[in-house]
């Protein structure tokens, strides 16, 4: 039986990229069943697109969520900066999904805020030439690392997460620099958010912070690439799902 969700967050998923796991996360889309769904950034890699590369499962990805579109899922398009294209189109409201830059969700006594996150990137956000040669990198360095547990997996070894780590090593730098918790959390205090939602890091997360004498959730969402993780909102509680490969 499918799990009903009150509302489902993903972010990071990198269709047409050799890195994103479709399959798996078809699998977890076949699994429940969503009343709100928010789509977060980088969902088509437009930056890394090729015509060559979209497999099967990748379109199967699309199918499902616009088989949910027509079955009565509410459901937003945040733009991210692998899918920015999109930001030409925000305001766009058809058949049920809505295209935006950022979104404001009242649940209960809560004030919640939804944004990709790459606003905070400073400079390189905003020169896209920097930005694609930084994705078609990570592109490379995912599909080597394909490979590598390929081998792995014949020589009876354990697999190793080479981009994992320089993923994370990359964006602690980046976080370190522009404060990236310290910026969004200033920017949920002077709007009176009580929490706020982002992706862009690929490192789910899930934490009370203090500031100010108040206490603001913040919550990631993670990625379908590597960690294969969401948002779910049930029960006037949120939970971060990881999904078992």
């Amino acid at each position: 039986m499918k799990r009903k969700v009150e509302i489902v967050i993903l972010s990071d998923i990198h269709l047409g990229t050799y890195g994103a796991k479709a399959k798996d996360l078809l699998n977890y889309l076949e699994s429940i069943e969503p009343q709100t769904l928010i789509l977060n950034g980088d969902i088509i890699d437009v930056l890394q697109f090729s015509k060559s590369y979209f497999p099967t499962s990748h379109l199967q990805v699309i199918q499902k969520i616009l088989e949910w579109v027509q079955k009565g899922t509410k459901t937003y398009y945040i733009a991210g900066n692998h899918d920015d294209i999109f930001r030409k189109f925000i305001g766009f409201k058809a058949a049920g999904i809505t295209i935006a830059n950022n979104l404001e969700l009242e649940i209960g006594n809560q004030k919640i805020f939804v944004f990709h996150g790459d606003a905070f990137d400073g400079k390189l956000a905003k020169i896209r030439l920097l930005n694609k040669m930084g994705a078609n990198g990570y592109g490379s360095i995912i599909l080597m690392n394909k490979v590598i547990n390929f081998l792995a997996r014949k020589l009876g070894k354990k697999e190793v997460f080479l981009s994992r780590y320089l993923k994370n090593t990359s964006k602690r730098f980046l976080n370190k620099n522009n404060k990236f918790e310290e910026d969004i959390i200033s920017l949920a205090i002077e709007n009176g958010y009580d929490s706020i939602i982002c992706g862009h890091l690929h490192h789910p997360v899930m934490k009370l912070i203090e500031k100010e004498g108040k206490q603001i959730e913040y919550l990631n969402s993670g990625d379908w690439v590597e960690n294969l993780t969401s948002l779910e909102y049930q029960n006037e509680t949120w939970t971060l799902y990881q999904h078992n490969h």
